[in-house]
């Protein structure tokens, strides 16, 4: 495309300059060749009329016949080409001159012939006077010689064809040059459009001229610049509104799943005690003990309030976002107050408590979360460990945050299970089972609590058995 634009450009800018160029310069050899002989002819008339007219103010002052030698005088001026004398009545009068050929009559030609082909012309005027011994008016006309009009004519005639040529060439060779000049910024303009309707940013103008081209240059290179940074904007923002889609895409499907997970396990509590209650009703087999399984069904039902409590933790997590009060909360005094509480479960199960930290730690939190979270993670640590087991508990503080890790022994977690701990009501078969009492929920809330403080809880298998921990 480009190379079309080029030739087609080139070529018109190239005829035209050409045109123009030879046009011109035949206009000016014609108005050369015009004025010049018209100008050196104006100049011969006015020398022909002061000599003549200096010629006639003499013959004024002499009678007719003692004018021969100023006539002869006057004709010997190369200027002069013929004179021819009349009276009053208008015949020709014979010139009172011995040189002058006097036997020639009739009217002189204003042009006379100089060579084969070729025709001088000749200057005339008319001039009138009386001799000084009578009072008639005589007529003189004056001849002036104008050859070298002719020849100055002629000589344009002869360096035309030469002139021409030389015209034709340096006409060439101009237009060559200038439609070059010109047609190079312009085709260097469009192979940037080009690369421009292809996005291709990656060029440069060159800024060296200070004509309008280069002013054009500079605004090109600056849209280059600003179209390049603005697309790389656009890129940006289209990758990371495609990573927010995607997102939440996962969130909405993560939604989906949780509320059918909830669906699923809100399903098999409500059916046992359902179940329970109508064989208690109808007294079928076992269920006429009602004492026996109205406490089971009390403990289904506590168990199902505890999961729909933990249910709403989460739908209002979802719902706050990171705007929920915080407040400055002393970490240690929270986990030794959960210790107190379960004293009775810590030393039903002989379990030794390991407490290694400061006297306080503060951290800004929402105080209720917060306190969900450690006694979460710690409780789990209590409820999963076996009988006189350790339970190590530990509270760091570095450069300003909160290091808190718990460890129970005696115990470990599948490592096939690891990565699915946090998932909503996720249950390890064997030691975590659905006998211990777990909805499944309990680690889920406590990963969403620190994701809205802006942390993450870790897990993993030690030596001695597994370690939960988090920085805050």
């Amino acid at each position: 495309m480009t190379k079309k634009i080029k030739s087609s450009l080139f070529a018109k800018v190239f005829l035209i300059t050409s045109v123009m160029l030879l046009c011109i310069s035949l206009l000016v050899f014609g108005m050369l060749a015009w004025l010049m002989p018209q100008t050196y002819s104006n100049r011969l008339n006015t020398i022909l009329d002061k000599r003549a007219q200096d010629f006639i103010s003499e013959l004024e002052q002499v009678p007719f016949s003692n004018s021969g030698g100023l006539f002869d005088q006057f004709v010997a001026n190369t200027e002069i080409n013929s004179v021819e004398l009349y009276n009053s009545g208008g015949d020709w009068v014979a010139l009172p001159s011995k040189e002058f050929d006097n036997e020639w009559k009739g009217n002189i030609a204003q042009t006379e012939v100089t060579g084969p082909g070729e025709i001088s012309p000749v200057l005339s005027n008319q001039y009138y006077f009386s001799f000084s011994d009578c009072s008639d008016r005589y007529t003189l006309v004056v001849y002036g010689e104008a050859e070298q009009i002719s020849e100055l004519q002629q000589s344009f005639i002869r360096v035309f064809p030469i002139i021409l040529l030389l015209v034709l060439a340096i006409a060439l060779v101009i237009s060559w040059l200038y439609s070059r000049m010109i047609t190079k910024p312009v085709l260097e303009i469009s192979r940037i459009s080009e690369k421009m309707s292809d996005l291709q940013l990656d060029w440069t103008v060159d800024e060296q001229r200070t004509d309008e081209l280069g002013t054009l240059g500079k605004s090109l290179n600056r849209l280059s610049r600003n179209l390049s940074t603005a697309l790389s904007d656009l890129q940006n923002a289209n990758r990371k509104l495609e990573a927010d889609i995607e997102h939440e895409k996962e969130l909405e499907q993560a939604r989906t799943n949780f509320f059918s997970a909830v669906s699923h396990e809100l399903k098999t509590p409500v059916t046992i005690i359902k179940g329970q209650l109508e064989g208690m009703l109808l007294g079928i087999g076992a269920y006429k003990d009602r004492e026996k399984y109205l406490t089971r069904s009390l403990e289904i039902a506590n168990t199902l309030e505890t999961m729909v409590q933990e249910i709403l933790t989460i739908s209002r997590l979802e719902t706050a976002g990171p705007d929920f009060k915080k407040d400055c909360l002393d970490c240690v005094q929270i986990i030794k107050s959960y210790l107190s509480e379960t004293e009775d479960l810590i030393a039903g199960k002989d379990l030794q408590i390991d407490l290694n930290a400061p006297p306080s730690a503060l951290i800004a939190g929402n105080k209720l979360l917060m306190e969900k979270v450690f006694s979460n993670l710690i409780g789990n640590a209590i409820k999963y460990s076996p009988q006189g087991a350790s339970i190590y508990i530990s509270v760091h503080i570095e450069h300003g945050q909160i290091e808190f890790s718990v460890e129970n022994t005696g115990s470990h977690i599948p490592e096939d299970s690891i990565p699915k701990l946090f998932d909503a009501f996720y249950r390890v078969e064997q030691s975590r089972s659905r006998k211990t009492g777990g909805s499944g929920l309990g680690l889920y809330i406590v990963q969403e609590i620190l994701y809205h403080h802006g942390s993450e809880c870790m897990v993993c298998n030690t030596q001695a058995g597994v370690k939960f921990s988090f920085t805050i």
